[in-house]
C-alpha cells in the first residue's frame, strides 16, 4: 500500500523518512535530541492504523509504556510533513514558562518529549478515510513535567 500510495502523491524518498525529518526539525527547533526510526514501533503503529481504518474507529491504543499520535483524514490525501505540522500546531496553546495547556496540547508534546528516543508511524487508508498513527518510546506527557 505505502508504494502506491506515496509514489502517486509524488515522495519520491520513502515516506518514513519524510515523516522522522518532520519530527526532528521540530524537536531541533526547541533544542531536545532528534528522534530514531524504529520498525517495531512502525509495525505497531501499521498494525493499529489498518485497525482503526477498517473497523472505523478512532480512540487511542493505550498500549503500557508507548506515547500514541493520531490522525484521520477523510476525503484526502495527507503526507507526513501535514500530519506532523497538524500535531505541531498545538504548540499556539501550550505555555512552556507556566507548563500549562489552554486547549489540545498533547500531540506537540509528545512530538518534542525530550526523553523520548524513537517513533514509528504507518498509514492506512480504506475508502475515503486515511488513518495515521506513530508509536513513539519511551511515552511522554506525564502530567507535572515539562516537555523540555
Amino acid at each position: 500500500m505505502f508504494p502506491l500510495l506515496f509514489a502517486a502523491i509524488g515522495l519520491t524518498a520513502p515516506w518514513s523518512n519524510h515523516m522522522l525529518e518532520a519530527h526532528n526539525a521540530v524537536r531541533a527547533k526547541v533544542g531536545v535530541s532528534p528522534l530514531e526510526w524504529s520498525s517495531p514501533l512502525a509495525a505497531r503503529a501499521q498494525q493499529w492504523a489498518d485497525t482503526l481504518a477498517h473497523s472505523n474507529l478512532f480512540l487511542h491504543s493505550r498500549t503500557p509504556g508507548l506515547g500514541e499520535s493520531m490522525t484521520v483524514v477523510y476525503n484526502g490525501e495527507y503526507v507526513p510533513e501535514q500530519v506532523v505540522a497538524g500535531w505541531v500546531s498545538e504548540s499556539r496553546y501550550y505555555d512552556l514558562r507556566h507548563n500549562r495547556c489552554a486547549d489540545v496540547c498533547g500531540h506537540y508534546t509528545q512530538v518534542v518529549w525530550r526523553s523520548t528516543k524513537q517513533v514509528g508511524c504507518a498509514v492506512s487508508r480504506v475508502d475515503n478515510r486515511q488513518v495515521w498513527v506513530c508509536e513513539y518510546w519511551p511515552a511522554g506527557n506525564y502530567q507535572g513535567e515539562r516537555p523540555y
